[in-house]
């Protein structure tokens, strides 16, 4: 019943879909914008060398968005890391919180490899 009752509170925000981001640039130069097929999304640090380009964070977003605003602005690759989210004042330890696989922000690291 509690998670219907969230779901039931959570339609509006899904069906207005909105997103919120917020963006940190690092390049003094514009790069081309790549295919999105030609920007990988992470889930850590990628062991080839890179640089940063830009950081970015967005509320009510999917990885798909993150994919593609890296791609506008010419990344390789985007780290991205979910923050915030949904959590059961009943249990302490995050990892068996019935809600640890929620979150509200994805959180990016735009980078660029290094050429070898």
């Amino acid at each position: 019943m509690k998670r219907f009752i969230i779901f039931i509170l959570l339609i509006p925000f899904f069906l207005i879909g909105c997103i919120s981001a917020a963006n940190r640039y690092y390049l003094q130069e514009k790069l081309p914008a790549k295919d999105l097929k030609d920007v990988e999304v992470l889930r850590k640090e990628p062991t080839r060398s890179y640089i940063v380009i830009a950081d970015l964070q967005a509320t009510g977003a999917t990885t798909k968005y993150m994919r593609k605003q890296a791609a506008g602005i010419g990344a390789d690759a985007v780290i991205v890391t979910p923050a915030g989210g949904w959590y059961s004042r009943s249990e302490s330890w995050a990892g068996k919180d019935e809600y640890s696989n929620t979150y509200s922000t994805l959180i990016g690291v735009a980078i660029k490899y290094k050429e070898k």
